[in-house]
């Protein structure tokens, strides 16, 4: 840790008790610094204000449902969200300002459009043709600007944010708890022979469940033993519909696991398959799944092929297509002795993710934004919500 004990907030436009990866990358983030001294404070969205929220977390209101890069996306913005952003910077002396993904129209871009002074901001989307991102571009650059330092999760991430902002980040990964993950145990209801695992908001198109369905056909030739675990929150109904009947009995959905639990069935199953269709800027359970020691199966997407080394850590296969999917699932399943040499690699190459590494090289982003001396202040009064209004 390179920086002085320093006040810090933390801003997560997404609420925060719905899963996802860049609320567990600001908590975990957040833990890690209030672990070696700092004062932490986390303005996110929150549904339900009546729960017991972690002592550092302040609640910024209810989140809306908004799509967003091909996904739904609970986010907070207009006069109430901007009114309690604004009152916690305030009250109040931040050293320094992270916001993350202050590109979407979320307490991020309310806290950069709201403050001055030493802010970081982090990027964790990789969409580069997206539209609504290049309309939004001539209204976002002037905040984009006032960023005293900026972070890129992946090269795609780094990528979007040249094309539509005309601006440079450094590389940065998402982090992870590696202890969570080597103290993890294989479960005996989940680790037969032939277990295909999958983690994720199943009902979501782009998480790419209905891709592993279409490929069953053919795994039950090469693999009649097979058993499929789908964890993640969804109703199962209206998937096992689509499914032959011959088949359902092998697919068993366990809802929403807790971290402990996901990593013990990471390191339970025989292969873990990630099949998603695009809208990843990172693959932040790749990385989760290496560090558990997982035999792992993942689409082509690019940032999935950033984080496996282009296959030296997993297995890829064409994104989208059940037949290529199958043969990767059969391949890795079947060949015991290179299954086993890739997820050596893999868990070597995990360390790489550790907080111990990614926190370090955040606080030298930090220490960089830190230099000008200035703490954080309010900037004059302004309602960001009336000029996307205008500009619609």
């Amino acid at each position: 840790m390179t920086i002085a004990r320093s006040k810090i907030g933390m801003v997560c436009p997404y609420g925060w008790d719905t899963p996802g990866g860049v609320q567990i990358h600001i908590k975990e983030l957040a833990e890690y610094f209030i672990g070696r001294g700092h004062d932490v404070s986390v303005i996110a969205p929150v549904s339900d204000e009546n729960v017991v929220l972690e002592p550092w977390l302040v609640s910024a209101g209810r989140p809306l449902s908004v799509p967003f890069n091909g996904s739904v996306a609970r986010v907070a913005f207009g006069p109430v969200a901007t009114s309690r952003v604004r009152q916690w910077i305030a009250s109040n002396k931040f050293d320094l300002l992270h916001l993350h993904q202050p590109e979407v129209p979320s307490l991020s871009l309310i806290a950069c459009w709201a403050a001055e002074g030493p802010m970081v901001g982090t990027f964790h989307t990789a969409s580069p043709k997206q539209r609504t991102l290049a309309a939004a571009g001539p209204i976002l650059e002037p905040i984009i600007e006032k960023l005293t330092a900026r972070i890129a999760v992946s090269e795609m991430a780094r990528t979007t944010l040249r094309e539509h902002f005309q601006t440079d980040a450094v590389v940065i990964p998402n982090g992870i708890d590696l202890s969570k993950y080597s103290g993890a145990k294989s479960r005996e209801e989940w680790s037969s022979e032939q277990s295909i695992g999958f983690l994720g908001r199943f009902e979501e198109p782009r998480k790419g469940l209905e891709v592993i369905l279409a490929a069953l056909p053919v795994i039950a030739k090469a693999l009649p033993k097979f058993q499929l675990f789908v964890a993640g929150p969804g109703d199962p109904d209206g998937i096992l519909k689509s499914v032959p009947q011959q088949y359902r009995a092998r697919i068993t959905f366990l809802g929403r696991l807790s971290e402990s639990e996901k990593a013990d069935f990471l390191r339970s199953v025989s292969v873990y398959v990630a099949p998603n269709t695009g809208g990843e800027s990172f693959g932040i359970i790749l990385t989760e799944a290496m560090a558990a020691g997982a035999a792992i199966v993942a689409s082509d997407i690019p940032a999935f092929g950033e984080v496996l080394s282009h296959g030296e850590f997993g297995k890829l296969f064409t994104t989208g297509d059940p037949t290529s999917l199958a043969r990767a699932v059969i391949d890795v399943i079947q060949g015991k002795q290179e299954r086993d040499v890739k997820s050596g690699l893999a868990l070597q190459a995990a360390q790489r993710y550790g907080w111990q590494s990614v926190a370090t090289e955040i606080a030298d982003v930090y220490e960089l934004a830190l230099a000008s001396g200035k703490g954080v202040s309010l900037a004059s009064e302004n309602r960001p919500w009336k000029r996307f209004r205008s500009n619609e």
